[in-house]
């Protein structure tokens, strides 16, 4: 592997063994903790984000790793947003709160997890990793052989999401829960969270992310984590049932981020499928139609962004976030609208605001009134997101766009400290120290 990032080469090699190291000491078996003190299970999109920083390492333990957060997998396909450590057991909520085996028989009895999904990047990762071990030997024939099993635990997945998910065919997927979205609390869902009535005699909890940052600006507030569990009440009581949730949750919402990354995912899940003789290529296409056109449909022509919408109002939820730009993920616009979107994303509003410590994407607007720079996201960036975006442009033939970005992108990442987040104008990392899905996020846009 050579570093080919526009880093000096030392100051580049140097970050990427940094990065490795983080990854390796993150590491429990054939999983990888989120983040070592914070985080100390195995969160969904991470591991699938993680999956790829660890390909260009090791492939084969890459492939575990997906393997390792599958086995969490539900009857209905569905794949939880949290599978559980069992020798972990000072994380809330953990297990027990969730008690998804004691209300459904969709749910595993082991491992143990919780009752709601995230994004759908794994598609996208398994493609990385067949890309990247291609170039690396005697891995590829592993990845091979492993790859149709795991087409085939992807494809249960996918469906799960068009068929609970977007039963109207509308070509945009509904959320449950603001965890869902992996924003947690981003202006995004203000709105339908001021609607989520704390659950009278909500049972007592000790918050473990207030105990290891101990700066309480940089987290979710007490309000917004009491209306966090008072929804896993309601989802608790519906059996995690899609339909029961779908008709009586207080908290149902379009996600356009999330929309985006099926449609990417699901191009990704076709060409896999191409390359495994399968037959559910059409099918496969049609879904990444489907959820293109769904996200493209959604952009507002006042704000220029894609906007999510309250399910249980019907309008539309105008916050200026990093989500607004989903259709640059996976495509759709014209070709006027596609420039109109990227300006947007240059302009001072957003990567040219001459605030920022590095032209990197917050999570919101800095000229938004929702903005704030420390509290988690609703304004630091994340290199997650950034990288994302980058890799996603890229694999839409978009480097004009990505490239800046990417520079941008590890330049913040060059302090070598791997947060979880990051202050925009001061550069400060924030959150969690060493964060997997950072590590990986290095790794992958210095080593290619």
């Amino acid at each position: 592997m050579s570093a080919v990032s526009d880093l000096p080469v030392q100051r580049g090699a140097g970050l990427a063994t940094r990065a490795a190291a983080v990854l390796r000491a993150n590491g429990v078996g054939s999983m990888t903790r989120a983040a070592p003190a914070l985080y100390p299970h195995q969160w969904s999109w991470d591991a699938a984000f993680v999956s790829v920083g660890l390909a260009h390492l090791d492939p084969v333990r890459a492939c575990a790793e997906l393997d390792s957060l599958f086995r969490g997998q539900w009857r209905t396909g569905m794949l939880p947003h949290v599978v559980f450590d069992p020798d972990e057991h000072d994380y809330f909520p953990g297990p027990e709160r969730w008690g998804c085996t004691e209300v459904t028989d969709d749910a595993p009895r082991a491992p143990r997890t919780s009752g709601i999904c995230q994004p759908a990047v794994h598609a996208l990762a398994v493609e990385r990793i067949v890309a990247i071990a291609g170039r690396q030997g005697p891995a590829a024939a592993h990845v091979r052989a492993w790859l149709p099993g795991a087409y085939r635990r992807l494809l249960a997945w996918h469906r799960y999401l068009v068929r609970a998910r977007d039963p109207g065919c509308t070509g945009l997927l509904s959320i449950h829960h603001g965890w869902e979205s992996g924003m947690d609390n981003s202006p995004r869902w203000d709105g339908p969270h001021s609607r989520v009535a704390v659950a009278p005699g909500l049972p007592p909890y000790r918050r473990r992310d207030t105990r290891v940052v101990r700066d309480v600006t940089q987290r979710p507030t007490r309000l917004e984590y009491d209306r966090f569990l008072t929804g896993v009440e309601e989802l608790r009581r519906a059996g995690y049932d899609d339909a029961r949730i779908r008709a009586t949750g207080s908290f149902l919402v379009t996600d356009v981020f999330a929309s985006a990354v099926l449609a990417a995912a699901s191009d990704a899940l076709a060409g896999i499928a191409r390359s495994l003789g399968a037959g559910e290529v059409a099918e496969l296409e049609e879904h990444a139609e489907r959820f293109r056109a769904g996200v493209a449909g959604s952009v507002d022509a006042g704000l220029g962004l894609a906007l999510d919408t309250d399910l249980r109002t019907g309008e539309p939820l105008r916050a200026e976030t990093v989500a607004g730009f989903a259709p640059l993920l996976c495509g759709g616009l014209d070709a006027a609208a596609e420039r109109d979107m990227v300006a947007l994303l240059r302009s001072e509003r957003w990567t040219g605001h001459p605030g920022l410590r590095h032209a990197v994407l917050p999570s919101t607007g800095p000229a938004s009134p929702d903005f704030r720079p420390r509290a988690y996201w609703r304004g630091p960036s994340w290199p997650v997101v950034d990288w994302f975006v980058v890799w996603m442009l890229e694999r839409r033939g978009r480097a004009d766009v990505a490239g800046p970005l990417r520079r941008a992108a590890l330049d913040q990442l060059a302090e070598g400290s791997f947060a979880e987040y990051y202050e925009p104008f001061t550069g400060e990392p924030l959150g969690s120290a060493h964060q997997s899905w950072t590590a990986a996020a290095a790794l992958d846009l210095l080593l290619r």
